[in-house]
């Protein structure tokens, strides 16, 4: 497991090494710029390059790069602000070595004519890194503009020119990479959207700085296979369907029929041994001809084919007997099915889910959800995550990280959904990376809350149930777009590649030593 650092994590890990390993920050600059270099060079072996170089470090890291190149017989230009011989700080020994070199450098004192990078086989931008903390102002608004219209193959150093290291957030105008050279660890702005889109194809470089200076306890987790597959549940060969999770899965609808077929579908291939759908009455024929496996009770309902409030004490008595219960697919804001999951969530100690209109009944009710003791896992896209927090969606979008941890206690977990998917809890964060646009279709939620909810039943504690979840759903839709295309992937694919994505675990969790199965990541070196 390694962290994704802040613009302050950065530095503080740069200065450790200065103080610890005795590297100077002109030595870190030097591997940074050479690194820089080799990756662009395997990327664009042929043409001329430009730099484009800001007066801090990161520009510093550009003028290393350019000497490299040059020293490669490339054909390489410096566009800088100001000359070699007036750049400031350890930057300034970067630029006048280059210049030394015979590096040629186009001195800029202002704007950037758009036509100026036409011809260029690659653009380096080197302009702000992880040191920009609001717009871009002029005159480098027309540098950014004249990077991005060159045609050029762009390769940011650290951070694309216009993207913000913490947050990933782009005010105005930003550079558009096609490959990010990034230092030591990955930024938590190059994993957050927007920056994401920005960023391209992302390297992270190593320039000395041991991993475990990168990142503290508390920082933005990122997960390798190997911490997932610690993960799955393993079962002794003498297990039977009631010792390998028993799943009750609450809601559906008459309009809805097909969200508790596919969280079924979803929960059933995730390892479940017994799964149970508790639905209105006058759909439980349509779905068990589809689910031949899955136990479907018919409940009472309301004249709008919804669950009756009467239900709810049925219902309990069936999920005390279960070792998880998954609410909400399906389930309309109706006022029977609204009662239902709020007594489900203050009565029930077993593990809980709540997903869709789950998630919407507890919109004037959340002191509830921190209140409970059991197990519980919140899977609410951003919109849902709102009405919980009486916010608007565009806000969440701007902060996942913050609004992810909002509904979060020592046992409860949000899973907060889209592009790379936000997992809190305990204190704690894990960013998914897998999974893409062909999970932006209508029931692949459904199918996320099944999962999620069979692996809080085989024992899982919420954080990890969630990520381990979220990482799968995503690698099952990899899988999927890579077999049907992203166009044309729906939701019910989705189950059918998650034993591909499972399978891909397998080999890591053999390797596991038993002591590190107890469902939680170990972090080491912290």
């Amino acid at each position: 497991m390694r962290y994704a650092v802040t613009q302050q994590g950065a530095r503080d890990a740069e200065e450790r090494a200065v103080a610890e390993l005795g590297i100077s920050l002109f030595d870190l600059m030097a591997r940074a710029g050479a690194r820089l270099a080799h990756e662009l060079e395997s990327r664009v072996p042929f043409g001329p390059i430009a730099v484009l170089v800001g007066t801090g470090n990161n520009g510093g890291d550009g003028w290393i790069a350019a000497a490299e190149l040059h020293a490669h017989d490339r054909d390489v230009v410096v566009f800088t602000p100001v000359p070699a011989q007036e750049v400031d700080g350890i930057a300034s020994q970067a630029a006048q070595a280059a210049s030394a070199a015979g590096v040629k450098i186009r001195v800029v004192d202002g704007i950037l004519e758009s036509d100026s990078l036409s011809g260029y086989a690659a653009v380096i931008d080197a302009l702000f890194g992880i040191g920009l903390t609001g717009p871009i102002r002029q005159p480098f608004v027309t540098w950014v503009e004249a990077m991005n219209a060159s045609g050029a193959f762009v390769a940011s150093a650290d951070m694309p020119s216009g993207v913000q290291a913490d947050s990933g957030r782009t005010d105005g105008h930003v550079v558009r990479a096609d490959l990010t050279v990034t230092f030591s660890a990955a930024k938590q702005g190059l994993l957050l959207y927007p920056g994401a889109a920005r960023a391209g194809e992302v390297v992270i470089a190593d320039i000395g700085i041991p991993w475990e200076m990168n990142g503290l306890a508390g920082g933005l987790e990122l997960w390798d296979p190997s911490d997932y597959a610690a993960l799955l549940p393993r079962h002794p060969r003498d297990v039977h369907k009631n010792t390998r999770g028993r799943v009750l899965i609450v809601g559906g609808s008459g309009g809805f029929p097909g969200s508790m077929i596919l969280a079924a579908m979803g929960a059933q291939r995730m390892g479940a041994g017994y799964v149970t759908l508790a639905v209105p009455e006058s759909i439980a024929a349509i779905i068990q001809a589809r689910l031949a496996s899955v136990v479907v009770l018919g409940m009472p309902e309301n004249p709008s084919r919804t669950l009756a409030s009467r239900v709810t004490e049925e219902i309990i008595d069936v999920a005390r007997e279960s070792d998880a219960v998954v609410v909400g697919p399906g389930m309309t804001m109706a006022h029977g099915a609204v009662l239902v999951a709020r007594k489900l969530v203050s009565d029930l100690t077993a593990p809980l889910l709540l997903d869709a209109d789950g998630l919407n009944a507890m919109i004037d009710s959340r002191q509830m959800l921190l209140d409970r003791t059991g197990p519980t896992v919140l899977t609410p896209h951003p919109g849902e995550l709102a009405r919980l927090l009486e916010t608007t969606s565009a806000e969440v979008q701007a902060d996942r990280l913050s609004y992810g941890a909002k509904l979060t206690g020592a046992r409860l977990a949000c899973v907060l959904k889209g592009a790379h998917t936000i997992v809190s809890g305990r204190g704690r964060q894990v960013l998914t990376t897998s999974g893409g646009p062909a999970l932006a279709t209508a029931g692949t939620g459904d199918v996320l809350a099944g999962m999620v909810g069979a692996l809080l039943a085989q024992g899982l504690e919420p954080l990890e149930a969630g990520a381990l979840g979220a990482y799968l759903h995503g690698r099952a839709g990899d899988h999927a777009a890579a077999e049907l295309t992203e166009r044309c992937v729906i939701a019910e694919d989705v189950p059918g590649y998650l034993p591909r994505a499972t399978s891909e675990l397998i080999g890591y969790s053999e390797t596991v030593p038993e002591d590190a199965r107890s469902g939680s990541v170990q972090q080491e070196g912290i």
